[in-house]
């Protein structure tokens, strides 16, 4: 027998089941007679293991875990899409490029709710593959790659090419991976779409291959580089390639085709076995991409539409409260547990006392959950049919954590605690500090910060930079370790150097937030200079109104210690000022109002700021320009009342040469 031959015919032969069983899912052999064609192959590599393969399915199995995640940068960008969340911003879309002249088709796919990922083949054999990363610069998670069966590690054709996909995690293997936790007493994952990303960084192979990842491939770069004209073709193409197809994609003649379709998706999203939160519409046709353009982060030519945030009834066991990092004491509603968008749901803000009197929402009542934006869950309104034998609301008197009287202020919906000491404000503005909205400190997640406090090494924010003190205590911490502790402290000495309207933001006066603290930072060039500053100076601030001038002034009067005590351990407090990439907006005054096709405000803001200008939250006959999206409200009538210019995306992207 020759050996090679026939280890390379049981690796073409097995590879070709592993298409039809885990893409097609058509298996064309029994599991038996598959594991047996496996183990000869095993046996044979054993002996002769300079006869291996590179794309052997064997090699899925069994790599040296990866003691880092290297970069990946890509020639190609991996751009973002602009969302729609109605069907009137779809026929807008569509509109925008029949208006240039250009008569499209289009195709429909099924957005799946996973990690975008780009891979590598040369003379069609996998060689490497990365996350999306920032889009420029991706993590190489190749290995882990290799344990997905869904992916194959040889092409049918011989081709150098770089594709493009989605790492997803079906939901009955959420489900039972999720039930294997709980039974060994670990922490369950949140959804199917952060249990793939985080397989998928494991830096042990072998951990990923456990989790049993698949993925989706829905385009490939430089497409006319092999024959290609359409994205329709594309997904054909990469079918015959081997590559798994989501199989819900459609092309369609005009927008209104498209619209119907989606429809129709709407009813089978949950009776698929994978997560789904929208379609994207792509332009089929490659020759008018540059044509039609793009945008910073995203092509002109295609576009996500979001289903609806699904609504599901459940039953309000109990109303429970947080205490923010203000004092804020903060309802929250414990709920019989329910899946909504792939997550299991057990609680859901209910804001505020007015909130809830207004619903008229009772514990023992049947409620109506949704996820606002996909994101936090929160109870819309009650099911008054099923009202039976419930307990009416009434707000709390004391404070859970301290029991000490709370108050609500006249002008405000929200109760608080008025004890400065209160062990809850106090860790709630330890977890403030370190979250990404604050320092970003990597590693000091709610639950460390949690643990750190309760075991006395942190009472306030600049015992944080003191930890280094504990470093073998904490290696001996649970959850913790030698490697985890350096990456911490590592991470906590790198924030020293965050620029200073990150470390403002990150003190937690009330009612400064980040665009805030870098108005602040255009006035005061070090956290001393604004700890002394009066009342008066900052009233007299543009966007600072009377409470956040007092709230400022009496942080630093009432803080005034803890913050020297931050200058005196590093804290480097320089101001970042953005570097200018024109002076096209100098002197000029924006204000933003509705949704931006493709940008965020934060973004836009940026933007203006790299150009000159600056933005403001209110328009007066001082605001030179308004630029406004879909569902603009006041500021655009008032703006159209005092003949100021008014800018949609397009044309400000354009005054700036984007």
């Amino acid at each position: 027998m020759d050996i090679k031959k026939r280890i390379e015919e049981l690796v073409k032969q097995l590879n070709h089941y592993s298409y039809e069983y885990y893409v097609l899912d058509n298996p064309t052999i029994s599991d038996e007679a598959y594991d047996a064609l496996l183990r000869e192959l095993e046996e044979l590599e054993a002996k002769y293991p300079e006869y291996i393969l590179e794309d052997s399915p064997t090699r899925r199995v069994g790599d040296t875990p990866s003691e880092k995640l290297d970069k990946v940068t890509f020639k190609t960008p991996m751009l973002s899409l602009a969302n729609a969340f109605s069907y009137d911003e779809l026929r807008v879309f569509d509109k925008r490029i029949r208006k240039e002249g250009m008569n499209p088709t289009y195709n429909v796919e099924l957005k799946i709710d996973g990690i975008a990922t780009t891979l590598f083949y040369e003379n069609g054999k996998f060689q490497l593959g990365a996350t999306r990363g920032d889009g420029s610069v991706g993590e190489n998670i190749t290995l882990n790659l290799k344990m997905i069966k869904s992916l194959p590690l040889e092409l049918t054709k011989p081709l150098d090419i770089e594709v493009r996909g989605e790492v997803y995690m079906k939901r009955d293997v959420f489900d039972a991976l999720n039930e294997q936790r709980k039974a060994n007493g670990e922490e369950e994952f949140r959804n199917p779409r952060n249990a793939a990303g985080g397989s998928l960084r494991q830096l042990d192979p072998n951990v990923t291959r456990e989790r049993m990842l698949d993925i989706f491939c829905y385009t490939i770069v430089n497409p006319e580089n092999y024959g290609l004209t359409t994205q329709y073709e594309v997904l054909k193409f990469l079918e015959e390639l081997g590559f798994s197809v989501n199989q819900e994609y459609r092309e369609f003649e005009n927008i209104e085709e498209v619209i119907n379709y989606i429809e129709t998706l709407k009813d089978l999203r949950e009776k698929l076995n994978y997560e789904t939160d929208g379609v994207v519409i792509k332009v089929n046709e490659f020759d008018l991409y540059e044509r039609i353009g793009y945008t910073i982060k995203s092509p002109k030519w295609a576009i996500a539409y979001k289903f609806p945030a699904l609504e599901v009834e459940t039953k309000l066991l109990d109303i429970t409260y947080s205490i923010g990092r203000t004092g804020s004491i903060n309802p929250n509603a414990v709920l019989s547990p329910v899946m909504i968008a792939g997550s299991l749901v057990q609680r859901a803000t209910l804001n505020n006392e007015d909130f809830i009197k207004e619903r008229d929402i009772q514990i023992g009542d049947y409620v109506i959950v949704r996820k606002a934006g996909e994101i936090i869950p929160e109870v819309v309104r009650v099911n008054f049919d099923k009202r039976e034998n419930t307990i009416p609301y009434k707000m709390i008197e004391y404070c859970p954590s301290c029991n000490s009287k709370i108050e609500r202020k006249a002008d405000e919906a929200m109760y608080y605690c008025t004890n400065p000491e209160c062990p809850g404000i106090i860790l709630a503005s330890l977890i403030y500090f370190t979250s990404k909205a604050g320092m970003d400190i990597e590693g000091m997640g709610e639950r460390i910060v949690e643990d750190l406090y309760n075991l006395g090494y942190i009472k306030k924010i600049t015992d944080i930079y003191r930890l280094k003190n504990y470093e073998e205590e904490l290696v001996n911490l649970d959850r913790m370790g030698k490697k985890s502790v350096s990456n911490l402290l590592n991470a906590i000495e790198a924030s020293k150097n965050n620029p200073l309207h990150q470390v403002i933001a990150a003190l937690g006066i009330k009612l400064v937030g980040n665009k805030l603290a870098r108005t602040l930072t255009e006035h005061y060039s070090s956290l001393e200079e604004l700890m002394n500053a009066t009342y008066d100076e900052l009233v007299a601030i543009k966007d600072i109104g009377n409470n956040t001038a007092k709230n400022i002034v009496d942080y630093f009067r009432d803080n005034k210690e803890l913050v020297y005590e931050l200058i005196e351990l590093g804290i480097d407090s320089k101001v970042e000022k953005p570097k200018l990439e024109s002076s096209v907006f100098a002197g000029k005054t924006f204000v933003l109002t509705g949704k931006l096709p493709t940008l965020t405000r934060d973004e836009a803001s940026k933007l203006i700021e790299k150009h000159g200008g600056k933005t403001t939250s209110s328009v007066s006959k001082n605001t030179s320009y308004v630029l406004a999206g879909s569902d603009a409200g006041s500021k655009l009538k008032k703006a159209m009342e005092l003949n100021i210019e008014i800018l949609d995306e397009e044309t400000f992207l354009k005054l700036i040469g984007e």
